[in-house]
């Protein structure tokens, strides 16, 4: 099963449209129509399960070192839920998500805001 073909995710107020592109056995993957934004939902089956939903973008910025000339940046962001193949059930797997989640969008994203400012 997948996620809403288009999936969007909405980036500094813009909103980007994000169609099915990809389909395999354990993955789906979501780009936008220039290509620059990728979502990609995968569950690896092993000793363990290891569940995945990632964002990668990219973007021109100006060279720092040739200022007329634009070079193309990207970064990603994902989070990965990794659970025994039995003794958590979903619910209790989704509530220790929801935890974190809840943990890192507390404050106006205080958590995340500081751990990318280098803190730990």
């Amino acid at each position: 099963m997948s996620l809403a073909d288009p999936s969007s995710i909405t980036v500094s107020g813009t909103t980007i449209a994000l169609p099915r592109t990809s389909v395999g056995e354990d993955r789906s993957e979501y780009t936008s129509g220039d290509g620059l934004n990728q979502l990609t939902v995968s569950h690896d089956y092993g000793k363990r399960i290891r569940r995945m939903i990632r964002f990668d973008t990219s973007k021109l910025s100006a060279d720092p070192f040739r200022s007329d000339e634009n070079v193309t940046r990207s970064m990603s962001a994902y989070h990965v839920i990794d659970v025994p193949r039995d003794g958590y059930t979903a619910a209790e797997a989704l509530a220790v998500w929801v935890g974190l989640n809840s943990l890192l969008t507390a404050s106006t994203n205080a958590v995340v805001a500081k751990v990318l400012g280098g803190e730990s």
